[in-house]
Formats: C-alpha cells, structure tokens, sequence
C-alpha cells in the first residue's frame, strides 16, 4: 500500500479487513448493524445489488451511522469505498440516503465534516458522494419528510448549508489544492454538476469562484487535460444563464480565453460547449462588440466549414454566425455612433470605415442642427486621447466626402483651423488623419454655393 493513505485507490482499501465485531463490543455500532455488515461485507456484487435491492435504507443507515460514530482513519475509508462502490454500479441508489425512514437521521453531516479533516482518499470521496446524494434529493412534491424536515428534534444538515460546505471547499482546492494533481479535476468535476443548481451558483459567484475557472480555459492536447477543460468550459456555460456570473466573466479574460480554445479544439464536445456559450453571451452587455475585435465572425466561419456530426453545434455555429452579423449592424448603426460620440472617446469600431454606414447615414448628421457634427469638432479640441483625435478626424474627412455640402458645411462651423493644428501632432495616427481631412476639404470646393442657394 502506498506510504501516503491519500493515494490510495478503492481496490486497495477495500482489501482491508476491517474488526466490524470490535466495534459491536464497544457499543460504537449496534447487534443489527454488525448483522448486515456480515451479510453485505465482502460479498459478490451482484448479491449486494440484491441487498440493496431488498433493504438497500437500512445499509445506508449503517453506514451513515459508522461515519457518524468512528473516526478511526481505516474504518472511514473502507465505508467511504463502499459507498462509492455502491454508487459508482448505480448513481439512482443515492436516493436511499433520502429514504423516509432516514427522515431524523442527519446523512449529509458526516461527508461535509470529512471535506476538511481526512486525507486526499477521504475529502475526494466524500465529495464525490455528497454531491450525488444532494443531487438526488426528491423534489418538494414528491416526499413530505426530505431530509431536513422539522420533524425532528434534532438540527438537520440543510440543502443549503450543504451547497455552502461543498462551494467553499471546492473553491478552496481550486485556490490552494490539498492533492497536486487530483484536487483541481475533482474539483471541476463536481462543479459541473453542482452548478445546475440555482443556489450553487449564487454561493459559487459570491465565493468570488468564476475569476478561479478563467486559467483553466486554455487549448489542450492531452485525453485528461481535455476532459479538465471540457468541464470548465461547461462550468462557464452553465454560468453563462445567470446574470451575476455574466458580470465576472465581462470583466475577466474569458472571451479571448474561450475564442482561443475553439479555434484550437477539434474536439467536438468542447467545441460544442464553448459555442453554446458564445451564443448565450453575444447579446449581454459589450460581449457582442468584443466577439467582432477578437474576429470571432472569421473563427465561425472556419467552424463551419469542418464536417461536425452534432446537429446542436451546427444550430448553434448558425445562430452565432447571425447573431454577428445583426451584432455589426447594430454597431453600425447611427444611434450606436452618436452615442461614442457624445461620450466623447472614440475609437476604431467597425462603423467608422464602413461605407455603407456612411451611405445609409449621412442625412442623420443634419439632426438637432448638426449637433453630432458639432461635438465631434469640439473633440479637436478638448480631447487629450491620440486615438480619439485620429478617429474624429477621419470622420469629418468621410462627412466632408459624403455630404453634398460637407466642406461648406464644416468650414461654416470652423473645423479646418483645428485640424491643421492636429497636423503637427505628434502621433503619426492623429496627423496622419489630419492630412486626409484637410486634402478632402481643399478638394471640396465644387459644393461651396450649396448654402447660399
């Protein structure tokens, strides 16, 4: 056996003989217990699926009732394995912990106690286990004394505080892990499932755990480091519906993280799972805006041309391919243009060097008096941003070129002088745009009588 106990497989737990009748003398497990130990222990799997079948509330109860009462470090790993075992043949037998006969029985305590105080072996175990008795539990309708009912005198472990206990300490081992490889998968693992649960995400995003899954969203090669990144990315999927998660991941790197592993992925589920999740954040907040910087229109457009055999991924890869392509419109849009304008910080959105825009919307500048027109002459001015004095004057060159009286129109409102002076800027970008502004206004001179018509 390894030296470590944590590093212990099932297997070799489950080889260990463990003096079930010691305990009976001690008082520390009862006549009946030590009964079914004997007919349970070490027997063939199929005749304990059988016991289980026949009796399987009143195993659980013994084995609960063990990892209540005895804290000797072989004994909780050998009922931990044993439970595990039982699950891992059929995930449903998790909902014997929640039969009514365990009604006053507290069958979450022990494995939350045990997160923190055992070995690797014991926190890995318990975990798993936790988590698919919570996620087994009966719904409201279905049992009037689920675990946690106030039909007993004694406090109950709730549904919530397990959702507590277990975010906390999977948060933690995504933090500071107890095992140098295992903690982070495990803990992965039982997010992408706990993270279905309304609750488990509020407590996740209030543990501050969405900034903990953005390192792990990286392109990967290897089988295991595949299944790692899959899970996260499923994590950050199913975070993606829930509107306090979309707010962490707006402000972390997750979009260029994301948009890196599916131009890198030829795995089709996790291909599958970040696509869904670039569909579900194009509409919130400026995620639609930072998809068109990162190029994600292109890396869609490669998506497409592979052979995928999953029908939801090709749903998706459409409905993302259309989304941007309204998402640029909407960014070309006037309203979206006026609105950069009056905040008064510009920079190289698609519209500003889109033709169409300025074809579509050149009228629109004459609104309230030339009042966009105004601002963005006032910008020469008062702006200290290099950019944004580039920006502004490529604009009044594209007005000056596609309004019928644009050179009149901007030598009425005194643009030309601010804009010589921006040619002796000291960025190359700003005199750069100056000089195309000034060279569209000499060239203008056809329209001058356009005002005094």
């Amino acid at each position: 056996m390894p030296s470590d106990r944590g590093e212990l497989s099932s297997d070799e737990v489950l080889r260990s003989d463990i003096p079930w009748e010691t305990y009976m003398t001690t008082k520390l497990i009862t006549g009946t217990g030590l009964q079914l130990l004997r007919r349970y222990d070490k027997k063939p799997e199929a005749y304990k699926a059988q016991l289980l079948d026949d009796d399987g509330p009143s195993y659980v109860r013994v084995f609960v009732s063990i990892l209540r009462d005895i804290f000797k470090e072989e004994t909780v790993e050998y009922v931990l394995a044993l439970i595990d075992e039982m699950l891992s043949a059929n995930s449903k037998r998790a909902r014997l912990f929640h039969h009514k006969s365990l009604s006053n029985d507290d069958v979450y305590e022990p494995f939350l106690r045990l997160l923190w105080k055992g070995n690797w072996f014991i926190q890995e175990k318990s975990c798993k286990i936790i988590s698919m008795i919570v996620g087994e539990r009966p719904t409201a309708h279905e049992t009037v004394t689920s675990n946690g009912a106030s039909n007993s005198n004694k406090e109950i472990t709730t549904t919530d505080e397990v959702f507590k206990g277990l975010i906390e300490w999977l948060s933690t081992q995504l933090k500071k892990p107890s095992h140098p490889s295992r903690s982070v998968p495990t803990a992965i693992s039982a997010l992408s499932t706990l993270l279905k649960e309304s609750s488990a995400r509020s407590l996740f995003v209030q543990e501050d755990g969405v900034k903990l899954l953005i390192p792990l969203i990286t392109p990967v090669s290897n089988q295991q480091s595949i299944q790692l990144l899959y899970e996260t990315c499923f994590c950050v999927w199913v975070l993606s519906y829930y509107e306090p998660a979309i707010e962490y991941l707006a402000t972390s790197r997750s979009l260029p993280r994301l948009i890196e592993v599916v131009k890198g992925s030829t795995k089709e589920k996790v291909v599958r799972v970040v696509v869904l999740t670039l569909r579900n954040l194009l509409n919130k907040g400026t995620f639609g805006a930072q998809m068109i910087d990162l190029e994600l229109p292109q890396v869609v457009q490669n998506l497409k041309g592979h052979a995928w055999s999953d029908e939801d991924l090709i749903e998706a890869l459409n409905q993302l391919e259309q989304g941007l392509k309204d998402n640029i419109k909407k960014q070309s849009s006037f309203e979206k243009y006026k609105q950069e304008v009056l905040l008064g910080h510009l920079d190289w959105s698609p519209m500003h060097k889109d033709p169409i825009f300025w074809r579509e919307n050149i009228t629109s500048f004459e609104e309230h008096d030339f009042q966009v027109l105004r601002v963005l002459i006032t910008i020469l001015d008062t702006s200290n941003d290099p950019r944004t004095l580039a920006v502004a004057c490529y604009d009044l060159s594209q007005f000056v070129q596609c309004h019928p009286a644009g050179r009149v129109i901007v030598n009425d409102l005194k643009a030309k002088e601010r804009v010589m002076k921006l040619m002796n800027h000291e960025n190359a970008e700003v005199t750069k745009n100056a000089l195309l502004c000034i060279q569209r206004l000499f060239l203008g001179a056809k329209y001058a009588s356009f005002l005094q018509g």
